[in-house]
């Protein structure tokens, strides 16, 4: 299964000192790179990688013991380091000639709003794909709240974006969220199921009428927390409007910041609701993608004295 790192895609470059090679066996890449250029010293082979000269399907790589997988594309840039990506409100963590995966920041749309039509992750990710060829294209595929942070995936083409989203549930293997919510939740894991419908005020609420909303399940495990708040994870068999915000207002806990679903503060001045974890089987390769982002460190210290997550981000 592939991880993830916090590596980002190239930027633009120019290919007259860059040679590709199509992976043709599995092998660690500094094995693969030392029978690919038998003729240099490992030390040479080493500083490529350091110097952040090798890319892997499109991604700049500097750790030598990466495991490569056949058909994947490697890039050799013999005069100088990749540039990459970087923009502020969101980071970059894997693309390809087909997708492209983010970590979007809180208070970032995902996509324009009829007053709103620049700024959003979809406009900077599109000037970014048309900044390499002014003919690229960028497609939505599924979409997080502006005040929801975390994993987020785009498409590449019309072709790809349909099929993922034609044949979402069975391609996504599994979507988790951590959120920190209000109290001091009474199970420490269950399930909430119910069918979700929306009112003329856009108000997304539970029925148990299956004839009034479409079904929403969502699974939950506390992580810790303290007294006033509890750390949440959040695992989603459904994938509906404001469906974890709605289900744990109908627990009684809801997400702190999250006025709309009932919340009586917002101690982190956001809605504390982040997209930890996204798996799926990749809509051209079929290889298993899994991507996982930090919790961010601020839900960590609000539910202190909890059981610590390693995976607190800096």
């Amino acid at each position: 299964m592939r991880q993830p790192s916090d590596k980002r895609p190239l930027r633009r470059f120019s290919e007259k000192d860059i040679k590709r090679f199509k992976v043709e066996h599995d092998d660690t890449l500094l094995n693969y790179l030392l029978t690919l250029f038998g003729d240099k010293s490992r030390t040479t082979v080493k500083s490529y990688l350091s110097h952040r000269q090798v890319a892997v399907n499109d991604m700049p790589v500097t750790q030598f013991d990466t495991m490569l997988h056949v058909g994947d594309e490697l890039k050799i840039n013999f005069k100088r380091g990749f540039s990459v990506f970087k923009h502020n409100r969101l980071k970059m963590v894997y693309e390809d000639e087909y997708i492209i995966v983010i970590d979007k920041g809180y208070g970032l749309l995902s996509m324009s709003t009829e007053r709103i039509k620049t700024g959003t992750a979809y406009s900077i990710l599109s000037d970014y794909v048309k900044s390499q060829n002014p003919e690229n294209k960028l497609f939505i595929v599924h979409r997080l709240d502006r005040d929801t942070s975390g994993l987020m995936m785009f498409a590449k083409s019309k072709g790809i974006q349909e099929q993922l989203q034609h044949n979402w549930h069975n391609i996504v293997l599994e979507r988790k969220y951590v959120a920190v919510v209000e109290g001091v939740m009474e199970q420490p894991e269950g399930m909430v199921r119910s069918y979700l419908t929306e009112n003329a005020a856009f108000q997304v609420y539970s029925t148990d009428n299956p004839d009034e909303g479409q079904l929403a399940i969502t699974r939950y495990k506390v992580l810790g927390g303290n007294s006033r708040f509890s750390l949440v994870e959040l695992d989603l068999e459904t994938g509906r409007k404001n469906q974890i915000r709605v289900h744990m207002h109908d627990l009684g806990h809801s997400i702190i910041g999250d006025r709309k679903y009932g919340a009586h503060g917002s101690p982190l001045g956001r809605v504390a609701l982040h997209a930890v974890k996204l798996r799926f089987a990749h809509p051209v390769t079929r290889r298993e993608m899994n991507f996982e982002t930090p919790i961010p460190a601020r839900f960590l210290s609000i539910t202190s004295g909890t059981n610590r997550i390693n995976t607190a981000e800096k």
